[in-house]
């Protein structure tokens, strides 16, 4: 468990160094006409990064809270038989309400991907 954190926190810190240096690269400007294609493929590449992250974890975060309502589910209808429909329209409702944290992300991801108000700031 821990090995795992501590790889997680590298990959963090390794993330923000490389943010950190991308907006020192952006400050900086060249001696070159091309700037804004630059500018515009750094945003993109961001974008592409942040929809990928945002929906990724969006969807480990669902799918841990949907497994955790299935085996809560599961165990209460093994200890309690007779209240099966019950528990079985509670979880249900449960698992529709994590799920829609993942649609949330989605929509959230195909904005920034296709609708990005970055890209006409940067061209503008």
């Amino acid at each position: 468990m821990r090995k795992s954190l501590k790889g997680i926190s590298i990959g963090m810190i390794v993330f923000g160094i490389l943010f950190l240096t991308a907006s020192f690269a952006l400050a900086s400007e060249g001696a070159s006409a091309d700037t804004t294609a630059y500018t515009k493929a750094i945003v993109v590449g961001c974008a592409l990064l942040g929809a990928g992250l945002g929906v990724g974890l969006g969807a480990i975060g669902s799918g841990m809270g949907i497994g955790n309502a299935a085996s809560g589910g599961s165990s209460a209808v093994g200890r309690n038989p007779d209240a099966q429909g019950k528990i079985m329209l509670t979880m249900l409702v449960g698992m529709a309400m994590a799920e829609s944290c993942v649609i949330y992300a989605l929509v959230i991801g195909l904005v920034i991907l296709y609708a990005n108000p970055l890209l006409k700031i940067v061209v503008g």
